[in-house]
């Protein structure tokens, strides 16, 4: 049951039009679309940026691996199955539109009363704020104790190696596992537990093979962080389990490996390197600030980071497509192509994105031309949002599937077993279609919100000062009213600690 009341919906005209199965692929380089001014909260596009050029999208008949790789495919093929739920076409979920204005006005609310009336300071959406937990400056008191020889570029690599590693680690920690700062002496949960831990584990060395510079992330240094390892920074135990701990442990030691392309992370196999690639990139702009592509960003991320992502995910022509899913509201194959039946979502190659353009941003002041290619996030606290609110129900085939699934599992040692909700795999076909819902609807939430902020449109907020002011941080406040015991979504997800 939603928070909202429910009642009949009615469609617009435009809804019911039937959804191209095929993507648009334009005949000619795009052009960076023009940008938000800069505030205080970090915005990436400062300049007018309307004449820097962007790279086509690989066209998916020669290509269609490399297309749903791609940052254009994700919005693409998700609006395939948002178009549907518009439709009530759902394989899984109603939807119920008459809920979509009072879901946006609660996000509203959740921005009012943190921002309100300096909305422009919300900050990007990004891992820097999980650091910060609790109002303490946590990076930039990192950063104070480095020696002043440490110029702004090594600064830069330096938070890139800790942000990737944390975002990296950054899956659902469950609902028992907390950490105890030693610094503090406080107790965080969730994200933000994740992120003093990593910032923790990374100044004490814990990711470097250099004695002599702790705070930096390379290959050799993940190569030995074994689970145990692992287990000991984060505080695992029996009495303190993590959701996914081998899992997280198995991505750090593909990383290792990953690192070892000099050409991006240099002979030092530091993430931070990538820095370095970027700023000489031939797609750089070379003005009074750098200017990078995201698609440059994007192909660092997907092309450097592959190998790190589990063999068993989907494949096309045999090359992995890392977080991306076959899904029934797609269309069927045949007579469709093979690749016309996934929707890819890269969910933490986009959060890596996010989070490692802020640094790059606010210590080197680089700008980065197309930034709204990313998308909303497709994890669970922003869908859980869509669910909580009533916009979404699971339909009842699925709910009883889902509970039964929850029931069992709760029978294993360490599981939760209170507050009970429906429980699916990640490669379930409803957590799938959720997502790709969940893509859309924060598009379509990013208009109403403006608009009833009464944010004239360029001065407007971003899609990730919304997901950071709003549905993220909403779909929490949500959950945690809704299952205090718990706090967990109203779809728990049995992960392995890769996607979520």
């Amino acid at each position: 049951m939603g928070l909202f009341n429910r009642k009949s919906s009615k469609l617009s005209n435009e809804s019911k039009s039937n959804p191209p199965s095929s993507p648009r692929v334009p005949n000619a380089p795009l052009k960076s679309p023009a940008p938000s001014r800069l505030t205080n909260g970090g915005t990436f596009s400062t300049l007018s940026l309307t004449d820097v050029t962007l790279p086509r999208p690989p066209d998916p008949n020669v290509d269609p691996a490399a297309y749903l790789r791609s940052i254009y495919a994700v919005r693409e093929r998700c609006r395939y199955i948002f178009e549907k739920a518009k439709r009530h076409q759902l394989s899984h979920f109603e939807v119920d539109m008459s809920l979509f204005s009072k879901t946006a006005e609660y996000v509203v609310a959740i921005i009012k009363r943190d921002y309100a009336p300096d909305y422009l300071s919300i900050p990007q959406h990004g891992r820097w704020q999980h650091f910060d937990v609790g109002g303490r400056p946590r990076v930039d008191q990192m950063i104070a104790t480095w020696p002043l020889t440490v110029d702004n570029q090594e600064r830069t690599r330096r938070l890139i190696d800790l942000f990737l590693v944390s975002v990296l680690l950054d899956a659902g920690a469950g609902t028992r596992w907390s950490y105890k700062s030693k610094e503090s002496g406080r107790f965080y949960r969730r994200s933000e537990g994740l992120a003093v831990a990593t910032l923790e584990m990374f100044k004490a060395g814990v990711f470097s093979s250099n004695p002599e510079q702790p705070c930096q992330v390379d290959g050799p240094a993940l190569r030995r962080l074994t689970v145990d390892h692992l287990a000991k920074g984060l505080q695992v135990s029996e009495e303190n389990p993590i959701s996914g701990l081998e899992g997280r442990a198995g991505l750090l030691s593909r990383l290792a490996d990953a690192l070892n392309n000099q050409t991006l992370f240099g002979t030092d196999a530091r993430p931070g390197n990538m820095l370095d690639y970027l700023l000489s990139h031939p797609s750089t702009r070379a003005s009074s600030v750098p200017v990078i592509p995201v698609p440059t960003l994007w192909d660092v991320l997907m092309d450097g980071l592959a190998p790190i992502w589990p063999a068993s995910r989907t494949t096309i022509a045999g090359t992995s497509l890392g977080d991306a899913w076959p899904c029934h509201s797609m269309p069927a194959s045949p007579p469709a192509q093979p690749w016309e039946t996934v929707v890819p979502f890269h969910k933490l190659t986009q959060w890596l994105a996010y989070s490692l353009m802020v640094p790059m941003t606010k210590i080197m002041h680089i700008q980065f031309a197309g930034a709204d290619l990313l998308t909303g996030l497709p994890e669970y606290r922003n869908g859980g949002l869509l669910i909580d609110t009533g916009l979404l129900t699971l339909k009842d085939p699925d709910m009883k599937r889902g509970l039964k699934a929850y029931r069992d599992n709760a029978r294993l040692k360490g599981q939760p077993g209170m507050e009970v909700v429906p429980l699916f795999t990640t490669d379930d076909d409803v957590i799938v279609e959720w997502r790709a819902v969940t893509v859309g609807f924060l598009d379509e939430l990013l208009g109403e919100v403006n608009r009833l902020l009464g944010l004239e449109r360029g001065d407007g907020l971003s899609l990730a000062q919304m997901l950071e002011a709003g549905t993220w941080k909403g779909g929490r406040e949500l959950a945690e009213v809704s299952r205090p015991n718990t706090k967990e979504p109203p779809i728990m997800i049995l992960s392995d600690g890769t996607v979520f």
